[in-house]
């Protein structure tokens, strides 16, 4: 096949348009000959190589006569697959000599890099305006098809726009966003699926809105504050590298249990009479198994009945837990009647 564009660009060959910009803008803005000055004969060379590959492979019809022939037949003269006379469209012209044959027309890799960046240099050595000034908006958020209730939109602004002073390249401040889980989903580990909408830069420079589905993982033990990253998944805009968008893990309250660190605490309210005589806990855990757990020992105003491994998986270890603490809310009677005195004394005095 001669030259693999493919290679050159580092993608699988059903890559997506997506897949091949993230590509060029990857590799286009290391080989820049601009920002290999003490290398610039070889920067210039994997540059046009670079600038070729994405130009075959962003066209689709030039594409397909390269998967087809490879790049001999594309350079060679084979008719594209669409073509309806000499020329055959504007990346094909004709030779003149003999009969009609259409070689493929290559590009100033400047051209290309300007036609995808809306600029020409982004290290200053070849002028270029450097990207466009005012605000875009922040990578929004919605329930989509999924009707979870975790799907938030980002507030305004967001990424911040404009490029950079001087046209070196920048990246956009990480935009935030709060996953707010139960304590079951932090315990037993859950799927969330996030619908993002976001706008991409096409070969024009021009943004264009598209949608994506981000799955996180939510593993068993994970703590509030823990962030979930996706790199460089902010909006698109000339010369700024696009922002990651971040996820905080946020622990939605719970009717029986808090968390302190591994261990699960409950409070229980229990009368004095209970408290002294037993008093037998029943609870339903995060996973919906029954505990019993009865307290023969005197419940004082700071006892606490410890359950080990029945807390919170750990984060580094799922199988290994922290354990239950259960306090007590002791009830205390408002008033006592002189009998009750009197007998209170006869059971529990000296």
């Amino acid at each position: 096949m001669g030259v693999d564009y493919y290679k050159i660009l580092g993608v699988d060959r059903n890559a997506k348009e997506d897949d091949l910009k993230k590509a060029y803008r990857k590799i286009a803005m290391k080989w820049h000959p601009d920002k290999n000055p003490n290398n610039k004969k070889e920067a210039e060379a994997k540059f046009k190589q670079i600038s070729e590959a994405y130009d075959v492979l962003s066209d689709p019809q030039k594409r397909a006569i390269y998967d087809q022939y490879g790049e001999e037949g594309l350079k060679g003269g084979v008719p594209p697959p669409d073509a309806s006379g000499p020329g055959g469209g504007p990346s094909y012209f004709s030779t003149g000599d003999g009969p009609t044959t259409f070689r493929f027309s290559t590009r100033n890799p400047d051209d290309i890099f300007a036609e995808f960046f809306g600029f020409s240099s982004p290290f200053g050595g070849m002028g270029g305006g450097g990207g466009g000034g005012g605000r875009m908006r922040g990578t929004r958020f919605s329930s989509g098809i999924f009707g979870d209730d975790i799907f938030e939109s980002f507030g305004g602004g967001g990424v911040g726009g404009g490029g950079a002073r001087g046209g070196v390249s920048r990246k956009a401040p990480p935009i935030e966003n709060r996953l707010p889980c139960t304590l079951e989903e932090l315990y037993k580990g859950t799927t969330k699926r996030m619908k993002i909408s976001r706008e991409l830069l096409d070969a024009s420079g021009k943004t264009m809105p598209v949608e994506e589905i981000l799955t996180i993982e939510v593993k068993p033990g994970w703590k509030k504050g823990t962030k979930i990253t996706f790199q460089e998944k902010g909006n698109e805009q000339p010369n700024v590298t696009p922002a990651d968008l971040v996820f905080i893990i946020d622990e939605k309250p719970h009717s029986t249990f808090t968390r302190d660190g591994n261990d699960l605490v409950v409070m229980l309210k229990v009368s004095l009479a209970e408290a002294l005589t037993g008093y037998t806990v029943h609870l339903t855990t995060l996973d919906d198994r029954n505990l019993t757990i009865p307290i023969n020992n005197v419940i004082h105003p700071n006892y606490e009945e410890v359950v080990p491994r029945e807390g919170m998986p750990t984060q580094k270890d799922p199988t290994k837990k922290g354990n239950l603490r259960i306090k007590f809310n002791i009830k205390f009677p408002t008033r006592l009647s002189a009998e009750q005195k009197a007998g209170i004394k006869k059971l529990l005095g000296p």
